[in-house]
């Protein structure tokens, strides 16, 4: 009775066995077939039906490849192959050549393995074969992605839905001033300070809509060892969309972000660019002056063609007459709004800078001297000499031949927290809220005339050594036209 009641049972159950051994070779991506002890076929599934044009109905039964699916100069070779896999231990991969059923030939690329029964001793073997071409192609593109990863001059990352790095390759990693493993999972932000959100703003799109035209540069800059920022670099990106070839609708994996650090290149435009702009400027500046009947309105002519896209302001102190040879202040440009330089009305008083001003300075030295605001480190240690008093360390070079280029420095190494920027214009007569200048001495026939400062506030850079000469051509010209209005006057020497 017991059973008579269990024979339905096991029937049941080799049938839903059955059942889903067919649903799991159908839906496999390769092409599929078995074969018995005797080499008879005993299975063979949808992508095997697709390759050949061989159904099931007309392939399961048939004893082996010829006379059918293999020609008969192949068939002796074929049929080799797949009886040595049988014998073999593990699997064997193979190529050889079939015939679809409409007469074409195809090159397969195949893996056969024996089936050992409940004996161990082997049953059969099964065959899992794709078009080669197709296999080829897949191979290319597992080569080129680990040609990627490896040693490629882009750098590589994969970021995910949550634009988190989840794969980065060395190029990348050296990009960044990490390891490979470092950025793996952590927030771009921890890796980016400015420009993030550029970044960040270019993988939503490419997740919402897919890759954008073409490729972009954006500036960014890398978070430094101490978290704060560190280098600025120019990165040329392009942005693609991984979406998985499994299923029916694309679903987005992330976002591959290819990118090439061309920040030497882009300097160098900039830097051409700059001096083109600025040889441009010296020519207009130079027929502006030649139409200006006074002398003084020459030299600002100059000035003023100095100032575009160099410095917010710009200040004229010219040698008194006499042997104390004080600085006057005689032009400037207005305190409060950008404006050209002009004379300063009821000028005629000397200014008072205190000792070690880099004005002084550069009329001590003839020649240029840069200056910067601290920039919240600490104050140069008291009694450290006559430029430390102001935020300013000591000249990195010597006293420079006439018409060579100083430099003062910020900051010290002890004492308290410096001034802010705006007290440290103004202590200098300055107007408020500059934090860099530059002072170059007006020289004519071996005389100095006076002293210039140019100046810069907000997040303006610090002016650099290019800034200098640049400035100093402009001086040079306005001191021969200031050099008119007094040909005799005794200046400093």
């Amino acid at each position: 009775m017991s059973a008579s009641k269990s024979e339905p049972t096991l029937t049941a159950t080799a049938g839903a066995g059955a059942e889903l051994l067919a649903a799991l070779l159908d839906g496999m991506d390769a092409a599929l077939c078995a074969f018995g002890a005797d080499g008879t076929i005993t299975h063979w599934n949808r992508e095997a039906e697709r390759v050949l044009g061989w159904s099931a109905r007309e392939a399961v039964g048939r004893r082996g490849f010829t006379g059918w699916a293999v020609r008969s100069a192949d068939a002796a070779d074929v049929e080799a192959r797949l009886t040595a896999a049988m014998s073999a231990p593990g699997r064997t991969v193979h190529e050889f050549p079939l015939l679809r059923k409409d007469g074409g030939r195809v090159l397969v690329r195949a893996q056969s393995a024996r089936v050992p029964g409940a004996d161990g001793e082997p049953a059969g073997v099964y065959c899992a074969f794709n078009e080669a071409q197709t296999q080829i192609g897949l191979e290319r593109s597992i080569a080129l992605s680990e040609a990627l990863f490896d040693d490629t001059s882009w750098g590589v990352v994969l970021v995910d839905v949550d634009l988190r790095p989840t794969v980065v390759n060395a190029c990348a990693a050296e990009a960044l001033g990490a390891g490979r493993a470092s950025p793996l999972g952590r927030p771009l932000g921890e890796l980016v300070v400015e420009g993030v959100g550029e970044l960040e703003a270019a993988l939503h799109h490419v997740l919402a809509e897919g890759e954008p035209r073409g490729v972009g540069e954006m500036w960014v800059t890398l978070a430094g060892a101490d978290g704060g920022p560190g280098r600025r670099r120019c990165w040329r990106s392009g942005f693609l969309r991984l979406s998985s070839p499994l299923t029916e609708e694309p679903v987005p994996l992330g976002v591959g972000w290819l990118f090439q650090d061309v920040t030497g290149a882009k300097l160098a435009e900039q830097e051409a660019d700059r001096l083109r702009f600025r040889a441009s400027q010296l020519h207009r500046a130079a027929r502006a002056a030649g139409e200006c009947e006074d002398p003084m309105e020459a030299a600002t002519a100059y000035l003023d063609f100095a100032l575009a896209g160099f410095a917010d302001h710009v200040l004229v102190d010219l040698v008194e007459p006499g042997e104390r040879g004080r600085l006057v202040r005689t032009a400037a440009t207005p305190a409060s709004v950008p404006g050209p330089c002009v004379p300063v009305a009821g000028g005629g008083i000397p200014v008072r800078y205190p000792a070690g001003h880099p004005a002084l300075q550069a009329a001590e030295r003839t020649g240029s001297v840069r200056a910067s605001a601290p920039s919240g480190g600490p104050a140069p240690a008291p009694g450290s000499g006559p430029a430390a008093a102001f935020g300013q360390g000591p000249a990195s070079t010597g006293p420079p031949a006439t018409g060579g280029t100083g430099s003062a420095s910020t900051g010290g190494t002890a004492g308290p927290a410096g001034p802010a920027p705006g007290n440290w214009s103004k202590e200098r007569q300055w107007p408020a809220d500059m934090n860099h200048a530059l002072c170059t001495v007006l020289r004519s026939r071996g005389r100095t005339l006076g002293v210039v400062t140019f100046l810069r506030g907000g997040p303006r850079p610090a002016f650099e050594r290019a800034d200098a000469v640049y400035a100093e051509s402009m001086t040079a010209m306005a001191a021969l036209a200031l050099d008119l209005a007094a040909p005799a006057a005794g200046g400093g020497a």
